[in-house]
């Protein structure tokens, strides 16, 4: 019974290793990993920023509107300098989060600065809650082709 239950481990872990073992990716482009600043499995650190209703709820319409139309335009200029890579809207929910960002960052003091630039944040109209996040170094590459997608510009 030992020596049943000894091989049956040994098998496990012989199987365990073998599953183990990297698998060469037969299209990797080393040029265009190293453009994107892929690690060895095509993935980057990013900074994830989940925008929230901010502390600020006494602002009359007009300057809220303002605030929020420089809040567009600064991610405008922000995706000009390939720091914004991602950024919408989120749902109506119980937590009051508004939106995402994922900055193209992986140093949350960098992604700090970045939100500094926005003015609605500036304005505490806007609160943001910042995680490291490990995605795909490709994700910047839609910035490339999302332009042409939309029928009408915000």
């Amino acid at each position: 019974m030992k020596k049943l239950l000894l091989s049956t481990l040994l098998l496990c872990a012989c199987i365990y290793v073998g599953a183990q073992e990297k698998k060469a990716n037969p299209k990797y482009d080393e040029k265009l990993a190293k453009e994107y600043g892929a690690d060895d499995y095509g993935m980057k650190m990013y900074v994830l920023v989940i925008l929230k209703t901010g502390s600020n709820t006494t602002e009359t319409k007009a300057k809220t509107d303002s605030l929020f139309a420089g809040h567009m335009a600064n991610m405008g200029k922000l995706v000009q300098q390939n720091k914004l890579i991602v950024a919408g809207p989120l749902g109506k929910n119980d937590k009051s989060y508004r939106g995402i960002f994922i900055l193209n960052t992986k140093s949350l003091d960098e992604a700090k600065e970045m939100l500094a630039t926005d003015p609605a944040v500036k304005a505490k109209l806007l609160d943001a809650e910042l995680f490291n996040w490990y995605g795909s170094a490709a994700l910047p590459a839609y910035l490339t082709i999302d332009g042409k997608m939309g029928k009408y510009k915000f």
